[in-house]
């Protein structure tokens, strides 16, 4: 059977579909016990959260799934040096904002307290909570880490842009790796080179690692259905991430505008822009990150930026200025058709299943 792969296995789930896991409050407890109730992995993304928001979440997800599910983490949180700028750097970011703030009627925001890395205090939860699937993305844990997860059985995916990126993570020991590709919406999470450097779409991508790392290979970017499954698994991977299609769905935590736009012409529309974090992210275009291109040396660093932005986005909701925000999503939003996650789980499986059923016939 097609979904009997090395990755579902090693995952112990029956179909080998990962769920994306959002960070920046898009995911939810919902979701993840959704998709991994109908037998794929369900994600949580938790980089934002404090460690007992994350023992919370914990707690939650396992009173609504008896089934593996995965949380994941930022091992990298910052690009703020001493976790600030100076104050000069801070009024540059100012001026060249102002006219957005001056716009929605809005007072510039003041310069953020010093950002204090949360990565080694989250990672302590996990490795307390044991949830059977931890995911990475902005680097590779410390040794010491990667060991602990294997004492208590805890899977290791790490994420990668690039095939230097996929053969450190195979050097370090993980389960598994994710082959992100150029197409997929959300975060770049390149940490060997600049993100604007990882180009590669995710079929090329699969067929680079492929040929160099044993270790099993998850496809991501760019698969929303058995199409994308099926050339994934094709071309050697060993199971697929999708991400933007479920966030477009009702139990995901995104805003009922952020999922009608994924849905929208103009889905057919995204950028890359470091305009509203800091770090490079695909989302529908925007008018502020079209006006802001290669005015990036002004932005501030991840995560000052999206604190400072954070103001805006208040206000545009509030006012709904609609194209000043931008959400997240790849570029394969305009083939979506699912609203709900249990619906678009058994589409998939389905379309993947009645693929292979023809090829054997």
């Amino acid at each position: 059977m097609w979904y009997k792969t090395k990755a579902s296995g090693i995952l112990g789930i029956e179909y080998p579909i990962l769920q994306g896991p959002f960070g920046g409050s898009l995911s939810s407890v919902k979701l993840v016990s959704t998709v991994s109730n109908a037998g794929g992995l369900g994600g949580y993304g938790a980089y934002m959260l404090s460690p007992q928001e994350i023992i919370e979440v914990d707690q939650q997800i396992k009173a609504a799934t008896n089934k593996p599910y995965n949380i994941n983490l930022w091992v990298s949180d910052t690009d703020a040096v001493d976790g600030t700028v100076s104050d000069g750097q801070f009024k540059q970011a100012q001026q060249l904002f102002k006219p957005y703030f001056d716009e929605l009627g809005i007072g510039l925001p003041e310069k953020p307290a010093p950002f204090k890395s949360r990565f080694e205090n989250q990672v302590e939860v996990i490795l307390h909570r044991r949830p059977p699937v931890f995911s990475f993305m902005f680097g590779i844990p410390s040794a010491v880490i990667l060991e602990q997860c294997r004492r208590l059985g805890i899977v290791t995916v790490g994420a990668a842009t690039t095939l230097d990126e996929a053969i450190a993570l195979e050097n370090a020991g993980v389960d598994l790796i994710i082959a992100s590709g150029f197409e997929a919406g959300g975060h770049r999470p390149s940490f060997l080179a600049p993100a604007e450097s990882s180009t590669t779409g995710t079929f090329v991508l699969l067929q680079l690692i492929k040929e160099k790392v044993k270790t099993p290979v998850i496809a991501a970017g760019g698969i929303a259905n058995g199409k994308g499954v099926v050339a994934a698994l094709a071309l050697g991977a060993d199971a697929v991430q999708i991400g933007t299609a479920f966030l477009a769905t009702d139990e995901s935590n995104a805003t009922a505008m952020h999922r009608q736009m994924l849905f929208s012409d103009a889905a057919k529309y995204t950028t890359l822009s470091r305009a509203f974090t800091g770090r490079l992210g695909r989302g529908i275009t925007s008018r502020i990150a079209k006006d802001l291109v290669h005015k990036e040396k002004d932005f501030l660093p991840f995560p000052l930026q999206t604190q400072f932005m954070s103001h805006l986005r208040k206000a545009t909701i509030e006012q709904e200025k609609w194209d000043m925000i931008l959400f997240w999503g790849g570029q394969i939003a305009p083939v979506l058709k699912h609203t709900k996650a249990g619906e678009l789980m058994k589409s998939v499986i389905e379309e993947t299943t009645g693929y292979f059923d023809c090829l054997k016939a």
